[in-house]
C-alpha cells in the first residue's frame, strides 16, 4: 500500500520549481507510505511522478517506485496489491530476468508484454496506477474494479494534477480550490461526495473499473482533451450477465461449498505478505467468516482487533470476543471513551481531505490506530452486505412498498401528517416498550422516516428516501445548481437486486471504502477486503435472490458457510452499525464545538449555507424535540473541513 501523485505541464507553463512542487505534493501523503519515497521528472516530456511507499511485498530496494520496465518504455507509480502476481509471472515470457519479487515489477512486465487492456483484464487485486508510455507519449490513470483505492485528477489552469488523495493536489503551489456547490449539495444528501465529483470544481474522482488516457500531441499536453473514463470492467455487465444465467433449480449445498471455496481462495491470496497481518473482527457475520477462513488457512493464531463502547446499544465488542475465543485467535480489544473519540474529531478534516460525514469514521480510525501497533496489514469483511443482501433497507423498502403502493395517496398523506403531528418524544417513550434485544434505537426518528416514506411515488423513491439525509439539500446550499437527480435505476427483475447494485457502485466505494482507506492509511495501515475480489463478486451475481435473502434475513448463504466454523448462537442477533453516540455527545461534550461552527453570523459570512434551517434543527436537537444528529454531523464536518482550508470561494 502506498501513495502516488504527479503532474504534467507544458514547457511554457509557469512552473518555476518542478522538483519542489513535486516534493510538496509527495510529502503531503507521507502517511500512506512512510517506509521510503521516490520521484521521477522528465522535463523533455513535461511529466513527473512522486511516490510514498508502505513496504508490504519485497521489502528491499527492488520494490521501490517509481519503477521502469526492463525496456524503459514504461514507468509506473502504483498504490495497492496484485494478489495473483505470482501467477501472472508464470504466464509471462520465461526468459524475463526478475530483479525482485514485487508485484510492481510484475505489473510493468505485464504492461510491456500484453499492453494496458489485456493486463487489466488479468489482474486480481486492488490498485490505483499512474503509468507513462514513453513511446506513445501517453499517461494512463487506472482504478481497480470495485473502487478500493482512490485516485483524483484534474486540470488546474494549464497543469494536470493527480494523486491518491486531494491533499497531494492541494499542495501544488498556486492550486486554487473552488468549492463545487452542487457537489456540496450531493454531500449533504448522502454524507459523502459521490464519484465522479470531488468537493472542488475541476477535480474528479476516477470511477471504479475504469482508466483515463491523455496523449501528448505535437509535443504538447492538450488541456482541452475530454477525459472520459474508459470502462475496462463493468459491474453492471457482470451483474446483468450473472442474473440472466441464474438457474431456478440451484443445488443449495453445492452453492454453499462453492462460496466457501471462492472466498477461501480470495482470503488465501490476500494473506500473502512479507509483514504481519491481522483482521478487523466486529463479531458480525462477514468479519467472523473472514476471521474463520483466515484461521483455517493459518498454522499460527491470527490476530484479531475490535473496538467497543460502554453504551450497550452501540457495543459489539462482547460478541467479537466470543467469536475470537471460539476460533482461538490472538484477540485485542479497545473500549473507546467519549474523550478518545472526541480527540479524533479535529483530525477528521485532514484525514478525509474533503467533507465526509459517516460518523463510524471515528471508531474505524481508532481500531486502525490500535491494529497498526501490531500489524501492517488488516483484512476486513467489507462488501458482504452489498453483495449478499445484508442491509435492512433491502427487505424494509420492499415490505413497506408492498403495502404503501396499495394505499391511495390521499390516505398515505393523511397518515404521514398524523405521524408527524405526534412529538418525537412521545414516539421515543412508546419505543421504550420495544424489547432491547431488537436493538431499535431512536424510534422517534424511525417513525418520522416512515412518515416520509409514505409520500414516496414508487419503490425507487422509497430507496432514495432511505439513503438520503438532507433530502432537499439544494435548498440548504446557497448557489446550488440542482443535480440531485434520483440515483435509482431498474436493471433487474427484483428490487432487492436493484438496491444492492446501486449500493455497490455508490455507497460502497464512496462511503465504506473511502472511510476505511483514509482511516487506515492515516495510521499507515494497509487494509484488504476479500469479499471484493472480482471472482467473489461475479459468483455473488450468479446467485438467485433467495440464496441471499430468505425469510426477510440477508446473507443467507454467507451465514450457512459461517455455520461450518462458528456456532449460530454467537452470531444470530439484529444487525448493528459501527456507529457512535453522536446524538448525545452533541448535547454534551461536543455542544460548544458545534455551537461555534453553527453560529448564525459565521454561516452568513461564509456564504455556503442558508442559516435558518440549520439553526432550527440545532435548537430542536438541543431541546431533544428531535434527534437531528445525522443532518447536523454532515454540516459540522463541512464546517470543520472549511475551517482548515485557505483560498476557498
Amino acid at each position: 500500500m502506498c501513495g502516488l501523485t504527479g503532474f504534467i505541464w507544458n514547457s511554457d507553463s509557469k512552473i518555476s520549481h518542478v522538483a519542489r512542487s513535486l516534493d510538496l505534493m509527495t510529502d503531503a501523503i507521507n502517511h500512506r507510505g512512510p517506509d521510503s519515497e521516490g520521484s521521477w521528472i522528465n522535463e523533455k516530456d513535461c511529466i513527473s511522478f512522486g511516490h510514498k511507499r508502505l513496504s508490504v511485498l519485497d521489502l528491499t530496494s527492488a520494490g521501490s517506485q517509481p519503477m521502469f520496465s526492463n525496456s524503459k518504455r514504461y514507468i509506473i507509480v502504483f498504490n495497492g496489491e496484485i494478489y495473483n502476481h505470482n501467477t501472472l509471472r508464470d504466464l509471462l515470457n520465461k526468459e524475463i530476468v526478475w530483479n525482485g519479487h514485487s508485484d510492481t515489477e510484475t505489473l510493468l512486465a505485464c504492461f510491456e508484454h500484453w499492453g494496458v487492456d489485456k493486463t487489466l483484464e488479468n489482474l486480481v487485486g486492488m490498485y490505483a496506477i499512474a503509468l507513462y508510455d514513453s513511446v506513445e507519449k501517453a499517461l494512463y490513470l487506472v482504478r481497480d474494479r470495485m473502487g478500493e483505492k482512490p485516485l483524483y485528477y484534474g486540470w488546474n489552469n494549464s497543469v494536470f494534477l493527480f494523486g491518491s488523495e486531494l491533499k497531494a493536489i492541494k499542495s501544488f503551489p498556486g492550486f486554487k480550490g473552488v468549492v463545487d456547490r452542487s457537489a456540496l449539495s450531493l454531500y449533504l444528501k448522502y454524507d459523502y461526495v459521490p464519484a465522479p465529483f470531488s468537493i472542488y470544481k475541476g477535480i474528479k474522482k476516477l470511477p471504479q473499473g475504469s482508466y483515463i488516457k491523455i496523449k501528448m500531441n505535437s509535443g504538447r499536453w492538450d488541456s482541452k482533451q475530454i477525459l472520459d473514463p474508459i470502462e475496462y470492467w463493468s459491474l453492471r455487465d457482470v451483474a446483468l450477465s450473472g442474473q440472466s444465467n441464474v438457474s431456478k433449480k440451484s443445488n443449495e449445498h453445492r452453492l454453499i461449498d462453492k462460496l466457501d471455496d471462492v472466498l477461501s481462495k480470495s482470503i488465501e491470496q490476500q494473506m500473502i505478505s512479507d509483514v504481519p497481518l491481522g483482521v478487523f473482527l466486529s463479531g458480525g457475520v462477514d468479519s467472523s467468516l473472514v476471521a474463520s477462513l483466515m484461521q483455517k488457512n493459518s498454522m499460527d493464531k491470527i490476530q484479531t482487533y475490535t473496538v467497543g463502547f460502554n453504551e450497550r446499544s452501540y457495543n459489539e465488542a462482547e460478541y467479537a470476543k466470543k467469536v475470537a475465543l471460539h476460533l482461538g485467535t490472538e484477540h485485542t480489544e479497545l473500549y473507546i471513551s467519549p474523550e478518545q473519540a472526541i480527540n479524533v474529531i479535529p483530525k477528521l478534516p485532514l484525514i478525509y481531505d474533503e467533507p465526509f460525514a459517516d460518523s463510524s469514521q471515528i471508531p474505524t480510525f481508532l481500531v486502525s490506530e490500535m491494529a497498526k501497533k501490531h500489524v501492517t496489514v488488516a483484512i476486513s469483511g467489507d462488501g458482504g452486505d452489498e453483495l449478499f443482501g445484508g442491509y435492512n433497507r433491502y427487505t424494509m423498502a420492499c415490505k413497506i412498498w408492498k403495502y404503501v403502493e396499495k394505499t391511495p395517496f390521499f390516505v398515505r398523506k393523511a397518515l404521514s401528517k398524523g405521524i408527524t403531528s405526534v412529538s418525537p418524544r412521545i414516539w421515543e417513550s412508546l419505543g421504550s416498550s420495544i424489547p432491547q434485544r431488537l436493538n431499535i434505537t431512536h424510534p422517534g426518528d424511525k417513525a418520522y422516516k416512515f412518515a416520509d416514506i409514505l409520500l414516496a411515488s414508487e419503490i425507487g423513491d422509497v430507496y432514495n428516501r432511505l439513503v438520503s439525509h438532507w433530502e432537499n439539500s439544494c435548498d440548504i446550499v446557497i448557489g446550488c445548481n440542482n443535480i440531485n437527480k434520483p440515483i435509482y435505476e431498474s436493471h433487474f427483475t427484483n428490487d432487492e437486486h436493484n438496491m444492492m447494485f446501486l449500493d455497490s457502485v455508490t455507497y460502497l466505494p464512496d462511503d465504506i471504502l473511502t472511510k476505511v482507506d483514509r482511516a487506515s492509511m492515516a495510521s499507515s495501515l494497509e487494509t484488504r477486503a476479500p469479499f471484493l475480489s472480482h471472482k467473489v463478486v461475479e459468483f455473488a451475481w450468479n446467485l438467485p435472490l433467495d440464496i441471499k435473502i430468505r425469510d426477510s434475513k440477508g446473507k443467507w448463504i454467507v451465514r450457512k458457510v459461517l455455520d461450518k466454523y462458528v456456532p449460530n448462537k454467537l452470531i444470530d442477533r439484529p444487525k448493528m452499525g459501527f456507529g457512535i453516540p453522536i446524538d448525545s455527545w452533541l448535547r454534551g461534550p461536543l455542544k460548544d464545538w458545534a455551537e461555534s461552527l453553527l453560529d448564525e453570523s459565521r454561516l452568513k459570512s461564509e456564504g455556503f449555507f442558508h442559516p435558518e434551517p440549520i439553526r432550527k434543527i440545532w435548537a430542536e436537537h438541543l431541546s431533544e424535540q428531535r434527534n437531528w444528529h445525522h443532518h447536523l454531523w454532515s454540516i459540522l464536518m463541512f464546517q470543520a473541513w472549511l475551517e482548515q482550508q485557505v483560498d476557498i470561494s
